[in-house]
């Protein structure tokens, strides 16, 4: 099997297992308890919040740590936007392209808070100009929401021609980086706040963090026994942030020479694809796009089809985003680029690991997508 589903989660790497370990076992105590026991993994979780940190660009005490991207996303942009409300904060910004935990939670502050937002609208490569980002500033906005890099079709954004711009009104940026987390640089973007989850760089499933500068203030989201320096009540996961840093740290260590040689081989097999298969369409932008990521639409052939024949001979990839997955609604990032509704019920996507491809599997692969797509069509 050749799995290239790596956007929705990666397999825990060997040496995330071996740091995890002890705090499973020997090191199990709650760190909130003030007995020898818990005070190891009290120490445990603050050394993983300062490797994290460091990683991110950020003071130790910036970073909160969740139970994925998802909460990450929802703290910083429901609590800041919450927090600015007493100072007269009224607006978000965000785009059509954005995760459903960047969506949703605008949303929310919509209908419960009577917040409003402006979705600033996207070329059609996903692309987001931060003149028109500048434009769309208020005396009342509260925040600016962006994803650092699509899920589901893989565009950078210029985050620092956004934070740049939002700095100079004095509002605080959040940035999504779930998915760039390991690919990009994270550190110099200018961003106030920053969302990151496990399971996409090697961690387990059930850990993310998010850093948010402490001059920026955030309203918890859950209360209770006041952890995380009362900014996210609730027992911590302290093997979950162990996994997490050591895993960030790990792709952090070797994320030039990888984003170089994956981003090379997704490259070829988009190639082999656009030349194989004369109905695909490479969505997203073709040249500024998170190296492992290959995003296709087929006009005229069922996506879902054609997933289920590339299943059949061995690969496993999707449609999108995995938090859509099950839906009969086209892909809203597509249809936010301007792509026709039933042309975006077609796309494939593919994201590879940091491991890559072997040899000449980016050859082969495009072969079977070809093969799958004439399949579908017979």
């Amino acid at each position: 099997m050749l799995y290239l589903d790596h956007a929705a989660t990666s397999p825990v790497r060997p040496e995330v297992l071996e740091a995890i370990a002890p705090y499973l076992t020997g090191t199990f105590g709650n760190p909130s308890s003030h007995h020898t026991v818990g005070e190891a993994a009290a120490a445990g979780l603050e050394d993983a919040r300062a490797r994290v940190a460091r990683m991110l660009g950020m003071r130790t005490g910036d970073v909160v740590f969740t139970a994925g991207g998802t909460e990450a996303n929802n703290l910083a942009v429901k609590g800041i936007a919450l927090a600015a409300l007493a100072r007269g904060g009224r607006h978000v910004i965000t785009t059509p392209i954005e995760h459903e935990s960047i969506l949703e939670s605008v949303a929310y502050l919509q209908r419960f808070h009577g917040m409003t937002a402006t979705l600033v609208p996207v070329d059609g490569a996903g692309r987001v100009d931060p003149a028109d980002v500048a434009a769309a500033l208020r005396p009342d906005t509260a925040l600016v929401a962006v994803g650092h890099a699509n899920n589901e079709i893989g565009t950078i954004q210029d985050i620092a021609g956004i934070a740049a711009a939002a700095s100079a009104a004095g509002v605080p940026v959040h940035v999504d980086a779930v998915q760039s987390a390991g690919w990009l640089a994270l550190t110099g973007l200018g961003a106030d706040a920053v969302a990151i989850a496990g399971h996409k760089l090697g961690a387990p499933k059930g850990v993310g963090a998010l850093a948010v500068r402490g001059r920026v203030p955030l309203e918890p989201l859950v209360h209770g026994g006041g952890q995380e320096r009362g900014r996210r009540s609730g027992t911590e996961n302290v093997a979950g942030a162990v996994g997490l840093a050591t895993a960030l740290e790990l792709a952090e260590a070797s994320r030039a020479e990888t984003a170089a040689r994956v981003g090379t081989q997704s490259a070829r097999l988009i190639a082999g694809v656009l030349a194989a298969v004369p109905s695909a369409h490479l969505t997203g932008d073709p040249q500024n796009r998170l190296p492992g990521t290959a995003s296709f639409t087929f006009a005229g052939v069922s996506g879902e089809a054609v997933l289920l024949e590339l299943e059949r001979r061995g690969v496993v990839s999707s449609s999108g985003s995995a938090c859509a997955a099950g839906s009969d609604d086209p892909s809203h990032v597509l249809l936010a680029c301007g792509i026709d509704p039933a042309v975006a019920q077609t796309s494939v996507r593919f994201t590879l690991g940091r491991d890559g491809l072997p040899g000449d599997a980016p050859e082969r692969l495009a072969a079977l997508v070809s093969d799958a797509v004439a399949a579908v069509l017979a």
